[in-house]
């Protein structure tokens, strides 16, 4: 895989069995898609690898700690802005370990049909998760 292109962060699909975990995220403060659903994921601090940078964002808005086993699929995307998408899978066991991190109002799983349906759904993680579920 080709780590070295420029990049400002991730996000991740991450099914805990077949489901989604999302974030609805902020709704009062200046961000993108405020109140929509969306996947664990943020920017890139300092020289991180994208699979560190994965790793660290999702135990600080989860709690979970995943393993770089747990990713099975990676994607990059340079529009609108240059990130790494990626898909992680845990057990269900390990829902119980979720710590919420406080950034957005709250988390939730949905299967990943009903993300795709949703009108809250962020429609560039929507189209990424349909290219994931297609390969």
């Amino acid at each position: 895989m080709d780590y070295d292109r420029p990049f400002d962060g991730e996000k991740t699909a991450l099914f805990v069995g077949t489901d989604l975990l999302v974030i609805r995220r902020d709704s009062d403060k200046p961000i993108p898609w405020p109140g929509y659903l969306d996947f664990p994921g943020g920017g890139r601090e300092g020289g991180e690898s994208p699979v560190a940078c994965v790793l660290r964002e999702t135990r600080e808005e989860t709690g979970l700690v995943l393993a770089p086993g747990d990713l099975f699929w990676r994607r990059y995307f340079a529009a609108p802005s240059r990130v790494w998408f990626f898909g992680a899978r845990i057990s269900p066991r390990r829902l119980a370990e979720v710590r919420f991190g406080g950034e957005g109002q709250g988390w939730d799983v949905m299967a990943p049909d009903r993300y795709l349906a949703e009108a809250l759904a962020i429609p560039h993680f929507a189209d990424r998760l349909r290219l994931m579920l297609a390969g």
